[in-house]
């Protein structure tokens, strides 16, 4: 049975590659009807057909041939193939008494036009079809108008209609099935390039506040210690563990980033939490050992998403980064995060004398030693900290204060943009405290 199958199934897909060959094939098995109900005698309906009562005549069997042989054709000029065996039935039906079937070559080439066009013209085609030939089977045949025979060529074209038009409605539902599926399935490709792009993004501003950050305090506490080395070595010992913790620190966190990196069956990554507000204390304290005075106003109050916790965090940590390495000698920073409505505000003032050129998105200028021209010099630390509040659905405003100093403001929404990715380790989010 199995082989069976199988074999009639290679037999389909062979003769569906190869249509010309499946159209000559139903030519020849259409002309072996046809011939065989010519010498076919239906009687007068009361009795069972009678096979061999009659024989047809040879310009029928011509008839029958041609029309067949017409058929080879149908897929290529099927309205052609169905006007030339139209127009042979109706001669059969007009010339010959009675008629040989060769309406069954019309049926086939109807059925043809109807799959394979609009329902528009199935509808012509097919009711211009059914009247013609029942028309002249009823008014030329030797039977009453009313004979079976007649209402058989009415009911048999009809059908054939409907069919094709029904075989032409299911091929294109399953091509718009199709058609959806590779859409949808275009559109997956597309998402998953989108979210690739927006974690490399992501990663990306995350490795320049990391690097950024922990590098300029790293260059500030080394040039300390080349000061004071010969002078004071207990402070320059002291700031050389300033540059060990901070080194430390930088090492640890391209870990965690990094591995996020990690594919399937490499080693596993460092499983410690995304920074956050709640190692607000822990950041400000490394600025503070590096010479910058810092106050902390942070109301305590519900938690943040994780996404947005990370983003106030990392505006914090850059606009910090950037008071320490441009506002100049002397100058203070205050760091204020606050929950107004739906969204949580972030703000960082510095009453630095630096110049307009030191600060980001201006030009590198030369500065004191030991300051760096910074990693942000070109203004890419703006830059990502706008991208970052932006990708959240927030605002960052970023400029010189009235009477001198620098203003960053970023408005995060608290509830994270549509498919902002979670951090690992910061599920639930953290706090607003110090």
């Amino acid at each position: 049975m199995t082989t069976l199958s199988s074999g009639f199934a290679r037999a389909r897909r062979w003769l569906r590659e190869h249509p010309l060959a499946f159209d000559a094939t139903l030519a020849f098995c259409t002309l072996v009807a046809m011939i065989c109900s010519s010498f076919t005698d239906p009687g007068d309906g009361h009795g069972p057909p009678a096979f061999g009562a009659r024989t047809p005549e040879l310009f029928s069997v011509l008839l029958m041939t041609l029309t067949a042989a017409a058929l080879v054709l149908r897929r290529r000029r099927p309205m052609q193939v169905l006007a030339v065996t139209a127009a042979l039935a109706a001669v059969e039906y007009v010339l010959m008494d009675p008629p040989a079937p060769v309406v069954m070559s019309t049926v086939i080439a109807l059925y043809t036009v109807a799959s394979r066009t609009d329902r528009p013209t199935t509808w012509r085609v097919g009711l211009l079809t059914m009247g013609g030939l029942t028309a002249a089977a009823m008014v030329f045949g030797s039977t009453p108008w009313y004979s079976q025979e007649n209402f058989g060529v009415f009911a048999w074209t009809g059908l054939a209609s409907a069919a094709g038009d029904a075989v032409r409605s299911r091929r294109a539902f399953v091509d718009a099935i199709r058609e959806r599926a590779e859409r949808a399935e275009r559109t997956r490709e597309e998402e998953a390039r989108r979210r690739v792009a927006e974690e490399r993004l992501r990663i990306a501003r995350d490795l320049h506040d990391v690097v950024a950050h922990h590098i300029a305090l790293v260059n500030v506490q080394a040039g300390v210690a080349a000061h004071v080395m010969d002078k004071r070595p207990d402070q320059a010992k002291e700031a050389l563990a300033h540059v060990r913790d901070a080194s430390r620190s930088a090492l640890n966190e391209l870990r965690v980033t990094v591995g996020l990196l990690r594919q399937q069956g490499d080693p596993e990554a460092p499983t410690e939490p995304a920074p956050g507000l709640a190692v607000l204390g822990e950041l400000v304290t490394t600025f503070r050992n590096a010479g910058l005075p810092v106050e902390v106003a942070c109301a305590d109050r519900d938690r943040l998403p994780a996404a947005v916790d990370l983003a106030a965090y990392r505006v914090i940590q850059e606009a910090l980064t950037n008071v320490r390495k441009h506002a100049g000698a002397g100058a203070k920073a205050e760091v204020s995060v606050v929950r107004v409505g739906a969204t949580a505000e972030v703000t960082v003032l510095d009453n630095g004398r630096g110049s307009a050129g030191r600060r980001p998105g201006a030009g590198p200028a030369d500065g004191p030693p030991g300051d760096g021209d910074g990693l942000d010099s070109g203004g890419h630390g703006l830059v990502g900290m706008r991208e970052r509040v932006t990708a959240l659905g927030g605002a960052l405003t970023a400029g010189p204060r009235y009477g001198g100093g620098f203003r960053v403001h970023a408005i995060l929404p608290v509830e994270a943009r549509t498919g902002e990715p979670e951090r690992p380790g910061t599920a639930g989010g953290t706090g607003l405290r110090r």
